[in-house]
């Protein structure tokens, strides 16, 4: 997958396209002008630069995402990973969890799927 270098309020706009596609672009536009404050010329802009990045398309006025939510998220985790971890999802994890307590059922969930994982 692509490494999509995203600022927060271009994630924020992706967000909203993923919340709503497909959807047209006017259609998108409003939204951005209600929940961003954006002038439309700035919706337009920022679609267009995500359209370069091959994160969104926008065909005869119909925006929709060519990557889910969850595949964007995912690279983006591995990236993190990758840069401040060396790559070793062991070393996160502990980074994680050494700020954070967790609870028995949020170790229980973790665990389920570590299993799932080695079963399947």
């Amino acid at each position: 997958m692509k490494d999509f270098e995203l600022g927060a309020i271009q994630e924020r706009f992706a967000d909203i396209v993923w919340a709503h596609e497909p959807i047209a672009s006017a259609e998108l536009a409003k939204i951005c002008e209600k929940e961003l404050s954006w002038k439309r010329p700035t919706t337009y802009t920022v679609l267009r630069k995500l359209c370069e990045k091959g994160l969104l398309q926008n065909k005869d006025g119909v925006v929709v995402a060519l990557v889910t939510r969850e595949e964007f998220y995912s690279a983006k985790s591995e990236q993190i990973i990758e840069d401040s971890y060396k790559g070793s999802l062991p070393a996160f994890i502990a980074a994680f969890i050494s700020k954070k307590n967790i609870s028995a059922e949020e170790a229980d969930e973790i665990q389920k799927m570590i299993d799932a994982f080695k079963e399947g």
